[in-house]
C-alpha cells in the first residue's frame, strides 16, 4: 500500500502558476493604490558571507538561499528539517539513526554509518560538522542559516561535493538584551529557549552571549508491544560565546556548544510489506509500531571553536579558525519492527575531531581575493552489530577509523569592466584513512554482547589509502542592470573514496573510489518593482560520476548482506526559481519552485550487470514547490498581529537506493499556518501554529531488506502538530 495524494506535477505547476499570477498582479495594485505608495516597503534585504566576505544576497552570483531569523520564525522552524520546503532542490529530514540526511540537487548521502562521508556539509559558525549524526541541529540562537547549492571547495575549509548548510549564530553586542520563549504542544510537547548577552566590562571590549534551548515531546507513535509510545524526544542543548575586542582591527571569540538527547526510546519504522509472513503491513497506520529493541537512543555533542580575525590593513585581513568537536551516540534500533528478537541493530559511536583553518583576505578597487589553508583530523570509533537471537545471528563489530585531509585553496574575483567581473579559484585536497575492522560471530544471546566477550572471529581487516585532488572553478558575472545580474559558472567536486564498513572480508574491504561531480550553472538575480520584488532563478547541469552508494542484498547461500560500492554515473540537470514579493507594507510573499531532471547513466549492480534501467536516484524529486504569505495587521496601541500560512509540494521521490515502488513516496503536499500577536513595542509575543494540518502520512526514509530477509520498512514524517508558544524580547 502506497501512501500519496493525487495531482503529481501538476500541483507544483499549479503552485507555480498561482506565485507567478498573484506577483503579475503587484503592479496592478501599485496603479490602483498610488495614495498609499509611500507605505510599501521594500523586500528585506539579506547579508550572506557565501563567498567569505560580507555581501547582499543579491550581489552574490552563486545558487544560494539566505532565511533570516524572522524568516526561521516565521517557518515555524524548530530544527534543521523545517526547513526543506523552504529552499528549492533540498531534501532535510532526520534519518533512522539520528543522523542528518541531505540532499541538494540530488547529491547527498542517505547512510548513516560513520565510514560514509555526508554529501552536503553542515556548518555551524564556520566549523564543519564531520559526522551526520549530531548535525540535525536545533534551531535557536541563529542569525541567518544559509543554503549554498553546488559543489563547495575553493572557498571552505572541507571540500562537499553537493553544498553546504551554514548556521550562523546571532552576533554579540555590547548592548544588554536577550530574548525568552516557552512553548507547548501536543504530544505532550514542553519547549523552552532563552539567550541573553552583552558588555561584560565597561569599555565594551569583553562581550558576552549564553543561550540554552530545552526540548520534550512524546513519540508520535504508539507501541503496541510494551504500550508506551515510540520516538520521544528529550534534549538540552546550550551555547556560550565570549568575543574579546581590544581594537577596531582585532576580535578574538570563543564559542563553547553542547547538547545532550536522552529520549526513552529509538524511532521504529512501519511494516511495508507483512513480516515473516507472520506480522501483517502497518501502511493503513504508520503510527502504531511493534517493537521490542528500541530502549536505547543517546547523542552528545559537544564543541570549542576559537576564531580570530585580524584587519591587517585597509585592504588585507586574516582569519583563524580553530574547532574541536565530539559526538557520542547509542542507540538500539528494532529493524524488524516486530515483537520478536529478530533483527535488532545496536550501536556506540564515539567521534572526535579536531580542524584548524587560516585564511588571507583581500579586498581592492577591482580585485577580491581569498586565500586558505585547511587541516582536519578526525577519529571515530564504532561498536555494532546485529542482535536476532530467534534466528541465531548475532554479531559484535568494531569499526576503528582515522581520517586526515589536508587542503589549499583560492578564489579571486577580478572587475574586469563595471559591469563585468571574472571569478576564478582552485583547490588541491589530499585525503588519508586508515581504517580497522573485526567482526565477532556469537551464539543466541539475548542481549548486545559486551565489546570483549569472546566468540568467533570472522574478520579482521587492518587497511589505509589515500587520495587527491585539484577542484577548480571558474565564473563570469555581468550587472546588466543595477537591479539585474546575470551569471554564469563551472566547478568541480570531490568526495574522497573510503571503506565499506560492513565489509566482511579484506576483498570486501577494498577502498571504494572517491566521487567527482562537474557542475555547469547559469542564472539571473534581479530586484525589481521599487525593490519590491526579487526574482532568482538558476539552470544547471551536473555530471556526477563514482556515485558511493549502500544496499542491502543476499549473498550466494542467502544470507543477508549489506554493501557500499561506487555504482556508476549519472546525469543531474534542473532549474530554481525563488520568488519574493512585497505589494504593500503589510503584506510579503514567498514562492519556490525546484525542478529536476536526474538519472543513471550507468549503475554496476549484482554480477556486473547495468541496471541503470530499472534505478532512480535517491531523494531526488522531479518537482518541489512552495507558495507562502505573512500579513501583518497594525492594531494600533494594541500590537500588531501577524497571520502566516505556506503550501509546499513534492512530486513522487525514491528514499532507498533500489528504488523500491513500495518504499517510493507519490507527490504530496505540506501545509502550515500560525498567527501571531505581538505588543506595540515588540517585546511580548503570543503565537499559535500548526504544521502539516492535513494531516499527510508521507514517507522519508526506509529500508529495503526484500531480497535478504523478505521485507520492508518505512519511515514517517512527522503527523499533524499544533503548538503555543510565548515569549518576550529584553
Amino acid at each position: 500500500m502506497k501512501i500519496h495524494t493525487a495531482g503529481g506535477a501538476r500541483r507544483a505547476l499549479m503552485l507555480a502558476g498561482v506565485s507567478a499570477a498573484v506577483l503579475t498582479a503587484v503592479p496592478a495594485v501599485a496603479q490602483e493604490q498610488p495614495q498609499a505608495a509611500e507605505q510599501v516597503s521594500t523586500v528585506e534585504e539579506v547579508v550572506v558571507t557565501a563567498r567569505r566576505r560580507e555581501e547582499r544576497l543579491q550581489d552574490v552570483p552563486v545558487a544560494v538561499t539566505a532565511l533570516s531569523s524572522e524568516a526561521l520564525e516565521n517557518l515555524q522552524a524548530t530544527d534543521i528539517g523545517d526547513l526543506q520546503g523552504a529552499v528549492p532542490n533540498l531534501t532535510l529530514h532526520e534519518g533512522d539513526a539520528a543522523n542528518a540526511v541531505v540532499y541538494l540537487r540530488g547529491v547527498g548521502q542517505v547512510d548513516s554509518l560513520a565510514f560514509a562521508d555526508p554529501g552536503v556539509g553542515v556548518y555551524v559558525d564556520d566549523v564543519y560538522l564531520g559526522r551526520a549524526q549530531g548535525a540535525f541541529l536545533s534551531v535557536y540562537d541563529v542569525d541567518r542559516i544559509e543554503v549554498l547549492r553546488g559543489p563547495q571547495g575553493t572557498l571552505y575549509g572541507r571540500n562537499t561535493i553537493g553544498g553546504a548548510v551554514k548556521f550562523v549564530s546571532t552576533p554579540l553586542s555590547a548592548e544588554w538584551g536577550g530574548r525568552a520563549e516557552a512553548s507547548v504542544g501536543d504530544y505532550g510537547l514542553v519547549e523552552s529557549r532563552i539567550s541573553v548577552g552583552g558588555a561584560l566590562n565597561g569599555d565594551a571590549t569583553l562581550l558576552g552571549k549564553a543561550a540554552v534551548s530545552l526540548s520534550r515531546r512524546d513519540g508520535y507513535s504508539d507501541n503496541a508491544f510494551d504500550g508506551m509510545d515510540d520516538g520521544d524526544k528529550d534534549q538540552v542543548a546550550g551555547r556560550v560565546s565570549l568575543e574579546y575586542r581590544p581594537t577596531d582591527a582585532l576580535s578574538v571569540r570563543l564559542n563553547v556548544d553542547a547538547s545532550r538527547d536522552r529520549p526513552d526510546t529509538s524511532r521504529t519504522p512501519a511494516r511495508a510489506t507483512p513480516v515473516l509472513g507472520l506480522y501483517p503491513d502497518t501502511m493503513a497506520d504508520p503510527f502504531e509500531v511493534d517493537a521490542d529493541f528500541n530502549d536505547l537512543n543517546t547523542l552528545d555533542t559537544f564543541g570549542a571553536a576559537l576564531t580570530a580575525d585580524w584587519a591587517l590593513s585597509d585592504l588585507w585581513s586574516f582569519k583563524s579558525v580553530t574547532a574541536w568537536r565530539s559526538m557520542d551516540y547509542a542507540s538500539h534500533l528494532d529493524l524488524d519492527a516486530t515483537p520478536l528478537a529478530v533483527f535488532g541493530v545496536y550501536v556506540d559511536e564515539d567521534q572526535h575531531q579536531f580542524s584548524q583553518e587560516f585564511q588571507l583576505t583581500y579586498a581592492g578597487e577591482r580585485l577580491n581575493a581569498v586565500a586558505g589553508v585547511f587541516y582536519f583530523d578526525e577519529s571515530d570509533l564504532t561498536y555494532s552489530g546485529l542482535l536476532g537471537p530467534v534466528i541465531s545471528l548475532v554479531t559484535g563489530s568494531i569499526n576503528d577509523q582515522h581520517n586526515r585531509s589536508w587542503a589549499a585553496y583560492g578564489q579571486a574575483t577580478y572587475d574586469l569592466s563595471e559591469r563585468l567581473s571574472l571569478t576564478a579559484g582552485l583547490r588541491y585536497t589530499y585525503e588519508d584513512k586508515d581504517f580497522r575492522r573485526t567482526q565477532t560471530f556469537y551464539g543466541p544471546l539475548t542481549e548486545p554482547p559486551a565489546r570483549d566477550d569472546p566468540g568467533l572471529l570472522v574478520t579482521d581487516i587492518d587497511t589505509s589509502e589515500s587520495w587527491d585532488s585539484w577542484s577548480p572553478k571558474l565564473g563570469l558575472d555581468y550587472a546588466v542592470s543595477d537591479d539585474v545580474m546575470a551569471y554564469v559558472s563551472v566547478s568541480r567536486g570531490f568526495k574522497s573514496g573510503g571503506f565499506d564498513g560492513r565489509a566482511n572480508d579484506a576483498s570486501g574491504a577494498a577502498p571504494y573510489d572517491p566521487e567527482t561531480l562537474w557542475a555547469y550553472e547559469a542564472g539571473v538575480k534581479s530586484t525589481l518593482m521599487d525593490r519590491r520584488l526579487t526574482a532568482n532563478m538558476a539552470v544547471f547541469w551536473n555530471d556526477y560520476t563514482d556515485l558511493q552508494l549502500s544496499s542491502f542484498s543476499a549473498d550466494g547461500g542467502g544470507g543477508f548482506i549489506a554493501l557500499f560500492t561506487n555504482a556508476g554515473a549519472a546525469t543531474i540537470r534542473g532549474a530554481e526559481l525563488e520568488l519574493t514579493a512585497r505589494p504593500v507594507a503589510e503584506l510579503t510573499l514567498n514562492a519556490t519552485v525546484g525542478y529536476l531532471d536526474a538519472r543513471y547513466d550507468e549503475y554496476i549492480g549484482p554480477g556486473g550487470v547495468d541496471i541503470s534501467d530499472q534505478r532512480h536516484l535517491v531523494n531526488a524529486p522531479e518537482w518541489s514547490a512552495r507558495l507562502g504569505g505573512v500579513y501583518v495587521a497594525d492594531l494600533g496601541v494594541n500590537g500588531s498581529l501577524t497571520l502566516g500560512a505556506d503550501a509546499s509540494y513534492r512530486s513522487k521521490v525514491y528514499p532507498t537506493v533500489s528504488s523500491s515502488e513500495v518504499l517510493a513516496q507519490d507527490g504530496y503536499t505540506l501545509v502550515d499556518a500560525f498567527v501571531r500577536w505581538s505588543d506595540r513595542d515588540d517585546h511580548l509575543f503570543v503565537q499559535l501554529g500548526g504544521q502539516n494540518l492535513t494531516d499527510e502520512r508521507h514517507i522519508e526514509q526506509g529500508f529495503d531488506l526484500s531480497d535478504s530477509l523478505g521485507y520492508q520498512l518505512a519511515y514517517f514524517g512527522a503527523p499533524r502538530t499544533v503548538r503555543l508558544t510565548a515569549g518576550f524580547n529584553f
